[in-house]
C-alpha cells in the first residue's frame, strides 16, 4: 500500500521508516511509493489556468447618461412622483421596496412552494455531490472480499493442499488496494471543472430565485392593472346608464328622439362589451399567480391587488458597469461554465500523458477453516504497479483535446454574449423608466382634460344644449384616457421591478448563505 507523506520528515524519522520496511518483502514497493508520492505532490497541472476574459467594459449603460434622474412632475399622485437614480445597493428582498404586505407574502409563498426552485436546488445538490465523488480519486481505493467454497480436485491431478486432500473447504479473505497518481493533474482538472459546474448551478439557483420573484411581482402588478381597468369600466358603465336614464326622461318630455335613446343604448352596450375580456384576463392572471406559488387553479388565493397596493420607490439603485458582471446571476453562471471548459482542456491534455498506477493488488489469507485464515502460512499477497503511455489510438485523445479547446472557445463566446445581453437589458430598462415618467405626465394631463370635457358635455346634454352624437366621442376619449393612465402606471411599476432584476436582484446581500455557500466545500 502506498504511503503518502505530507510535508517534510526529519532524517531520523525517514531512517526509522526505512528500517521498518527493510525486513518486509514489499520494501522495494514502499520506497517506490514514497518516491512517486513526492512526485505526485510536486506534479504539474496541464492546460492554462483560468483567467476571466479581459473585455473592456463601458463606463455607462447608455449613450446619454440617462441614469442620473428621471423627469419630475407636479402631480400629487403617489405613483406619479419623480424617481431619482442614486448610488445605492440592492436589498436581497428587493420586492419590499413596493411596501406591499400582500406582495411580500406572495413572494415568500412562491419561494417556498414553486417546483422550479426545488428543481434548481436538487440540481445544485447533485452538482455538489459530483464534486465530492471526483475528489474521492485523490485517495486510494480499498476493497475487501471474503469467499467460502467446497471444492473437489480431480484425482489424476496433484492436490493443491499440503494434506493431499482432494475434497476440501476453502475460506479466502483478501484486501485489494490501488492508487492512481495524479502526476499531471488530470483528476485535479476534473475536480476543478466539476467545482465550476457546481458554482454555475449555484448561480443558476440564484437566477431561478430572481426570475421567480420578478415574475410574481409583475403578475401582481398586472392583476392590479386589470382590477383598476375593470373598476374604471364599471364606473363608465354606471355613468352611461345614468346618461341613458336622463335621455329617456328627456324623451318622455319630448325633448329627445328615439334615435338619441338608441344611440346611447348602443354606446352603453359597447362599453359593457369591454368588461368580459378584462374579467377573463384577470381570471387567467389569478391562475398564473397560483401556479407561481405552487397552487392549483382550484385552490384559494387570498391576496388581491389594486394599483393602490403598491408604493412607487422614489430612489432607484444603480451600479457601476464594472460591477454588473459580478452581480448578474446569468453572467456569473456563464463564467463558471467558461471556467469548467478551461479545466476540461487541461484534463484532456493530461490524458495524453503517462498514467501511473500502484498498489497492493491483493493481500489476504486462504485456509480450510476460518481459524486457518489467522495463520501466517495461509497468507498471500501480490504487489503491482504500472505505467501506461498512449502510443497509438487513432487520434482519439488528440481530437478529444481539440474538442475541449473548441468547447472552451464556445463557452468564451457565450460568456461575452451573456455580458452584452446583460448590458443591453439594463440600458433598455433605464430608457423605459425615462419614457414611462414622461408618458405618465402626458397621460395624467390627458386624462384630467378628458374627464373635465366629458363632465361639461354631460351637463350640456342634460340641459339639451348638446346632442348625443356629439357627446359619444368625448365619452370615449375620457374612457380611453383613464384606461391608458392605469396602463402607464402599471408599466412604471413593472419597469421599476425590471431594474432591480436587471441589476441582479441583490442576492449578494443575503444575510445567511448556509444553503448557498460561495465555496460548496465549506
Amino acid at each position: 500500500m502506498p504511503i503518502l507523506f505530507h510535508g517534510k520528515l526529519p532524517i531520523d524519522s525517514v531512517s526509522a521508516h526505512l528500517a521498518y520496511f527493510k525486513s518486509r518483502p514489499y520494501r522495494t514497493f514502499a520506497l517506490s511509493a514514497m518516491t512517486l508520492s513526492c512526485l505526485m505532490m510536486s506534479g504539474c497541472l496541464m492546460g492554462p489556468n483560468y483567467a476571466r476574459p479581459k473585455d473592456t467594459l463601458p463606463t455607462s449603460y447608455t449613450e446619454k447618461v440617462a441614469e442620473e434622474t428621471t423627469v419630475a412632475n407636479s402631480t400629487n399622485d403617489m405613483n406619479a412622483e419623480s424617481q431619482h437614480f442614486v448610488d445605492k445597493d440592492i436589498p436581497s428582498q428587493w420586492w419590499e421596496v413596493f411596501h406591499s404586505p400582500a406582495l411580500n407574502d406572495l413572494v415568500t409563498s412562491s419561494l417556498q412552494h414553486n417546483p422550479n426552485v426545488a428543481a434548481a436546488q436538487a440540481t445544485l445538490r447533485a452538482a455538489m455531490e459530483n464534486v465530492q465523488a471526483q475528489q474521492g480519486a485523490y485517495y486510494p481505493t480499498v476493497n475487501a472480499a471474503y469467499a467460502a467454497s467446497r471444492q473437489k480436485t480431480a484425482s489424476i491431478l496433484a492436490s493443491p493442499l499440503a494434506s493431499n486432500s482432494y475434497i476440501y473447504n476453502l475460506q479466502t479473505a483478501q484486501v485489494n488496494v490501488s492508487y492512481t497518481l495524479d502526476l499531471f493533474g488530470a483528476n485535479r482538472r476534473q475536480v476543478e471543472s466539476l467545482q465550476a459546474q457546481a458554482d454555475s448551478s449555484r448561480f443558476g439557483l440564484e437566477g431561478t430565485y430572481l426570475t421567480l420573484t420578478s415574475n410574481v411581482v409583475n403578475a401582481a402588478i398586472q392583476e392590479a392593472m386589470l382590477r383598476d381597468q375593470i373598476r374604471v369600466t364599471h364606473q363608465l358603465i354606471t355613468t352611461q346608464k345614468a346618461l341613458l336614464d336622463t335621455i329617456k326622461h328627456r324623451q318622455a318630455l319630448g325633448d329627445a328622439s328615439t334615435i338619441d335613446v338608441a344611440t346611447q343604448d348602443a354606446a352603453l352596450a359597447t362599453i359593457e362589451a369591454t368588461l368580459p375580456p378584462l374579467e377573463k384576463q384577470l381570471a387567467v392572471q389569478r391562475d398564473l399567480i397560483k401556479s407561481l406559488t405552487g397552487k392549483f387553479p382550484s385552490d384559494t388565493l387570498t391576496e388581491q391587488f389594486s394599483m393602490t397596493s403598491f408604493e412607487l420607490p422614489h430612489e432607484l439603485p444603480t451600479s457601476l458597469p464594472s460591477t454588473l458582471v459580478e452581480h448578474r446571476p446569468d453572467v456569473r453562471a456563464a463564467e463558471e461554465q467558461l471556467r469548467a471548459a478551461n479545466a476540461n482542456v487541461g484534463a484532456a491534455t493530461a490524458n495524453r500523458l503517462p498514467n501511473i498506477t500502484l498498489g497492493v493488488s491483493s493481500y489476504g489469507s486462504s485456509g480450510k477453516t476460518l481459524a486457518d485464515l489467522l495463520k501466517s502460512t495461509s497468507q498471500f499477497w501480490t504487489l503491482a504497479g504500472g505505467i501506461t503511455q498512449p502510443i497509438f489510438d487513432g487520434g482519439i485523445l488528440k481530437h478529444k483535446q481539440r474538442v475541449a479547446q473548441a468547447q472552451y472557445d464556445l463557452a468564451t463566446a457565450q460568456y461575452r454574449s451573456t455580458v452584452l445581453s446583460a448590458f443591453q437589458n439594463v440600458a433598455d430598462v433605464l430608457q423605459s423608466i425615462q419614457s414611462d415618467t414622461i408618458a405618465l405626465e402626458t397621460a395624467l394631463r390627458s386624462e384630467r382634460l378628458a374627464q373635465k370635457n366629458a363632465a361639461i358635455a354631460r351637463q350640456q346634454v342634460a340641459l339639451g344644449d348638446m346632442s348625443i352624437a356629439t357627446l359619444l366621442p368625448i365619452e370615449q376619449n375620457a374612457q380611453q384616457a383613464e384606461l391608458n393612465l392605469v396602463q402607464i402606471q402599471a408599466n412604471r411599476l413593472q419597469d421599476t421591478a425590471a431594474l432591480f432584476q436587471a441589476l441582479g436582484g441583490g442576492w449578494w446581500n443575503k444575510s445567511e448563505q448556509s444553503t448557498l455557500p460561495h465555496n460548496i466545500n465549506e
